[in-house]
């Protein structure tokens, strides 16, 4: 039987008070497999963001339990949760967010550093997953010298560094041309294959969403699977 990487149960978030009130999840489930790719999709604003911060521990639920690979992550002490954050999940944004004054080895090498590995093991770590992503020949160039494919690689082989069993990304092909998002579509196929790594991937892209295990939306701020062999409506307008 597979087990369960993430589980969400019954997940409640609320921004704002009075007039300002924003409801995002109310009850909301989800269970993804061990290995398995989903993305979830839906309009801007629905509160898709939210939800993969909530799962990745970067912002906490008002209620409800988030368990990775059965460990109620919310329930760890601050600092143990910082740590299983960094070794666990890796996570990739639409924006890349890397550090302009380091170079793309540098900036690969940043979790292992953070974790405390030696500066050597976290240069052998970052020189071989900047090798899977294509970009051996580019570990000495600073961020204003890459493409914005070349960036997004490097933010991916950030995230896989530590080899964390779940990548958790937010419009990864967001501000890419077509022929570069189809290259970062590729890799995240190829990772989720070669790695069995547990993709979530909130995406505006069908192409990519197709390609995907299952695929989520947010309704009455609940999570519901969509069928992926009826058309969707938020293929027709990003």
């Amino acid at each position: 039987m597979t087990k369960l990487a993430i589980e969400a149960k019954n997940l409640t978030k609320v921004y704002g008070s009075g007039l300002g009130r924003v409801e995002v999840l109310k009850g909301a489930d989800l269970e993804i497999l061990a290995g398995e790719k989903v993305a979830i999709v839906g309009a801007s604003g629905v509160g898709k963001t939210t939800l993969l911060h909530i799962i990745g521990t970067l912002d906490r639920p008002d209620s409800g339990q988030v368990l990775h690979f059965g460990v109620d992550v919310f329930s760890l002490p601050d600092l143990e949760l910082s740590r299983f954050r960094n070794k666990k999940l890796g996570f990739v944004f639409q924006f890349h967010h890397l550090l302009p004054e380091f170079n793309a080895l540098e900036n690969t090498m940043l979790p292992a550093l953070i974790e405390g590995r030696p500066t050597k093991e976290a240069r052998e770590l970052a020189e071989a997953i900047l090798e899977k992503v294509g970009l051996s020949h580019r570990l000495t160039h600073r961020v204003s010298e890459l493409s914005g494919g070349e960036r997004q690689r490097v933010a991916i082989a950030r995230a896989l560094v530590l080899n964390p069993p779940v990548l958790l990304a937010d419009e990864p092909t967001g501000n890419l041309d077509v022929k570069t998002a189809q290259g970062i579509v590729d890799l995240f196929l190829y990772i989720n294959q070669a790695h069995a790594t547990t993709l979530v991937v909130v995406t505006h892209n069908p192409e990519l969403a197709a390609k995907m295990d299952r695929v989520f939306g947010l309704s009455n701020r609940k999570i519901i699977e969509l069928p992926k062999d009826e058309p969707w409506p938020w293929t027709l307008k990003k």
